[in-house]
């Protein structure tokens, strides 16, 4: 069950290509590729004991908590704001959920655009969690901080060749979609790796996970500066690789897949 927390201004139609994204993991009836089948391929993960990722990701809720804290946030405010809602009670304290903070475009936060455009960690066991560790995530909007690192293929990269034109994205915002390929990341993440010693690679602090893997890698025949290939919606001319509900659609990265032994956009 993913909760989320939305800090700072966000449109009603950008709140609903989240929202929308996160239901579109139950539309069994989708058709291939779809953020259905994405989430497949991370529900084949399992941990020490055989136990598989759970299958279904579900909203259990959402609140907009304006800024309480300012335009500037350092990391540790990240849970510190979730924290807060749990112990207000503005959302519950559920075990096996992941707690996600969305900033908006406006809201700097410590390391976003310098090393980092999402992290998730975990909440320890306190009186607001009410005992169990809980997950946590945090996704900034880029759209006018750093959309060539945060919502590549959507803008032109922020380093490297720029001799080729940006794609158009499927939701008609930049920053939105580019929330959406992270989000995508740290929903793989937290579901395989939620307290630092899951599934992962490489050093803890700064670890190779389910999706971080596979980072820049959206269909096909990709290498560096090249997303692969993808769909492309003969009306709007945008790009995409997963359908979702009611005829949305998305650009999802590529994850590890278990079985395969290899980055996969098999939606």
């Amino acid at each position: 069950m993913v909760f989320l927390v939305w800090y700072g201004d966000f449109t009603p139609a950008q709140q609903s290509i989240i929202v929308d994204f996160l239901h579109s993991f139950n539309a069994s009836n989708t058709a291939s590729p779809s953020t259905y089948g994405f989430w497949k391929i991370i529900s084949t993960y399992t941990d020490a004991t055989s136990n598989r990722v759970k299958s279904s990701v579900r909203l259990g809720g959402q609140i907009s908590v304006g800024i309480p804290l300012g335009k500037s946030l350092h990391r540790s405010d990240i849970p510190r704001v979730i924290a807060t809602a749990l112990a207000s009670a503005k959302l519950p304290a559920h075990q096996k959920s992941l707690y996600v903070l969305l900033t908006a475009a406006d809201v700097a936060v410590e390391r976003f655009c310098m090393d980092s455009c999402a992290t998730h960690s975990y909440l320890n066991g306190s009186l607001a969690t009410r005992g169990p560790r809980l997950p946590y995530a945090w996704v900034g909007n880029s759209a006018t901080q750093c959309p060539g690192m945060c919502a590549w293929p959507f803008a032109l990269p922020q380093y490297g060749p720029r001799d080729s034109q940006p794609l158009v994205p499927p939701n008609a915002d930049v920053g939105m979609d580019g929330i959406v390929i992270n989000l995508a990341l740290m929903l793989a993440g937290a579901a395989t790796n939620p307290f630092g010693d899951g599934y992962y690679q490489g050093d803890a602090s700064v670890p190779l996970e389910s999706g971080t893997a596979c980072t820049g890698i959206f269909g096909t025949g990709s290498y560096p500066g090249y997303p692969g290939e993808l769909l492309v919606d003969k009306t709007s001319g945008s790009s995409y690789n997963a359908q979702g509900l009611d005829g949305r659609k998305f650009l999802l990265p590529a994850v590890w897949s278990p079985g395969l032994k290899q980055c996969s956009t098999g939606f």
